[in-house]
């Protein structure tokens, strides 16, 4: 495996399972040492322990994104640990399907607290570390995981397209505030993905009625909505999300690149 990211300390937020998870497999296979953060403590140990055994570096944080202490604490943890803090990923996020009507201010509250404020609250805290850290140790670069969502809406999700929609407006007005700093942002927005997240939510649209039976949705998304026919795997995904975090994408900001199969133009 390249060393395409040796050198570079990295945080990941939502890394217990899912995406976050192999992507932060697949930086320590590229050679960086890597926070695993997440509310789920024991999935962030069993993450790092499968890249120690493949001789990587990493740590094991409990992190409640909308908790800025919290956030703080875990690039703390991050910089005590290895010395510094070069990329910020901030993939953690939510979604809980209700029709249009149905919504409700908590399902609202949750989604937006965990899904735009949890990732200005990791944009601000990292960019702060980076920051104190000089420009002239950078370049740095913040990553945000956006999502199809981020360029459209779903009348069963709006919430969770509002969150990613801001996840968006982030991305172009973080590049403009952190520019002067020597810190690009820069995110990459998933379709419909095969993970935990997916399938529970699966499970939800089948309960709301949207489906009749589980795994429908994830099976109609791909015949009537994805230029390419199938549904996605984290391994559809981590490639991009190294190549953003590679002196490749140096010359990169507010960008949001699409992995969605062609669900977009669809």
């Amino acid at each position: 495996m390249s060393q395409r990211l040796a050198g570079k300390n990295v945080l990941i937020t939502g890394a217990a399972q899912g995406m976050g998870a192999a992507v932060a497999e697949e930086y320590a296979r590229h050679g960086a040492k890597v926070c695993v953060a997440d509310l789920n403590i024991e999935g962030c140990e069993a993450v790092v322990a499968r890249i120690k055994a493949q001789g990587g570096e990493a740590i094991a944080v409990r992190l409640d994104v909308t908790n800025r202490e919290q956030m703080t604490a875990a690039v703390k943890a991050t910089v005590d640990a290895f010395g510094s803090l070069n990329i910020m990923l901030n993939n953690a996020g939510i979604n809980k399907p209700m029709m249009f009507l149905d919504i409700t201010e908590d399902n609202w509250n949750q989604i937006m607290k965990v899904n735009a404020w949890g990732v200005l609250v990791g944009m601000q805290e990292a960019g702060k570390q980076m920051i104190a850290q000089g420009k002239e140790n950078g370049p740095y670069k913040i990553i945000n995981v956006g999502s199809i969502l981020s360029r459209q809406a779903f009348d069963d999700v709006v919430p969770y397209s509002c969150s990613k929609h801001a996840v968006l407006a982030m991305i172009n007005g973080g590049a403009k505030a952190l520019v002067d700093h020597n810190i690009t942002v820069n995110g990459y927005g998933p379709g419909v993905v095969r993970t935990e997240l997916w399938e529970q939510l699966d499970k939800d649209l089948v309960a709301i009625g949207k489906f009749e039976k589980e795994g429908d949705s994830m099976d109609e998304l791909a015949k009537n909505m994805i230029l390419m026919k199938r549904y996605s795997y984290p391994k559809d995904v981590v490639g991009t999300a190294v190549f953003l975090a590679a002196p490749d994408s140096d010359y990169m900001t507010g960008q949001l690149l699409m992995i969605d199969g062609g669900m977009v133009i669809q």
